[in-house]
């Protein structure tokens, strides 16, 4: 069946913010989502950050999010959620309860607190990303903006022998109007390998050249500092997936990061994706979760290869 990739989040509902603070080596990025969507959460690596995310649950009564916040911070970056919310509360979205409507924002927050200057996000910045957020953009910018400011990859020696690592999203698009669109934020302890096994970005020898994976993990794992990574990212689909469904569709999703970033879901990365659903075209979670982790392992690629090779 035909399809086509796209370089953006392109799905009907969807805006997409990010806010940048690169001097300080820091940022955010708010996916706003239409009315409606559903979603769910898998979380993968063992120190996660996270806001809201049992909501998400199958057994749970709400049946989704009206925006994903992905922050650089670490918990002190959940904070920008709150601004999410209270922009989304001014335009009057959110779950009816009663007489109110209460925005259900879900976040995560990946380690960068040592990269650049020491500043922490502000509700203010969460504010600013929904508004753009809501202007309807879908294009993001790959490499060292939004949340992955200030990400880096191949930590195995330290982060001062660490790479850049960034964000990138994709969309793919086939020809009977199934969408599936995601966005990566690569923070990872890990390396990061193209399809065929090759080193991209990893641990800086001596000569200033990432090492090679043999040589990366002769060192202890032991001694790594706890908490300083994270690789976050969210799958959106316009097909009818129940949460369940979705959940399922995070699940097969993290394999397009283990593809990609090795070693993945370790102790001291909080990886986490949720999966979305926008829409209500016929599909079932294998048909969306097969080509989200082929997306999800192109989209890692893509975010670190940006990040370094601009400046």
């Amino acid at each position: 069946m035909a399809s086509v990739w796209l370089d953006g989040l392109f799905l009907p509902g969807v805006g997409v913010g990010e806010v940048t603070r690169t001097e300080a080596g820091t940022g955010l990025t708010a996916i706003v989502l239409p009315e409606g969507a559903r979603g769910a959460v898998h979380i993968a690596g063992g120190a996660p950050a996270t806001r809201e995310t049992p909501v998400l649950e199958p057994d749970h009564l709400v049946p989704g999010p009206d925006a994903v916040v992905l922050t650089g911070g670490s918990a002190f970056g959940l904070r920008t959620a709150e601004g999410a919310m209270a922009a989304l509360a001014a335009r009057q979205r959110g779950f009816r309860a009663g007489h109110h409507r209460v925005p259900i924002v879900v976040a995560a927050a990946l380690f960068d607190l040592e990269y650049g200057r020491p500043e922490i996000l502000s509700v203010e910045d969460g504010v600013l990303a929904v508004t753009r957020a809501w202007q309807g953009l879908q294009i993001v910018s790959a490499g060292s903006y939004g949340a992955g400011s200030g990400a880096t990859v191949g930590k195995l020696r330290g982060p001062e022998r660490a790479m850049k690592g960034g964000q990138a999203a994709l969309t793919l698009v086939t020809s009977d109007g199934l969408r599936i669109g995601v966005l990566v934020v690569v923070n990872a302890v890990g390396s990061v390998v193209d399809g065929q096994g090759r080193l991209i970005a990893g641990p800086l020898g001596d000569d200033g050249r990432p090492d090679d994976m043999d040589y990366a993990f002769r060192g202890s794992l032991d001694d790594m500092p706890f908490g300083q990574a994270t690789t976050l990212g969210v799958v959106i689909t316009n097909a009818g997936l129940s949460k369940g469904e979705l959940l399922r569709v995070a699940k097969m999703a993290h394999t397009g990061l283990a593809r990609t970033i090795r070693p993945v879901h370790t102790p001291w990365d909080g990886d986490a994706l949720f999966a979305v659903s926008v829409g209500a075209v016929p599909a079932s979670a294998g048909r969306v979760g097969v080509p989200a982790a082929d997306l999800v392992a192109s989209a890692v690629i893509r975010a670190v290869r940006s990040a370094n090779t601009r400046t």
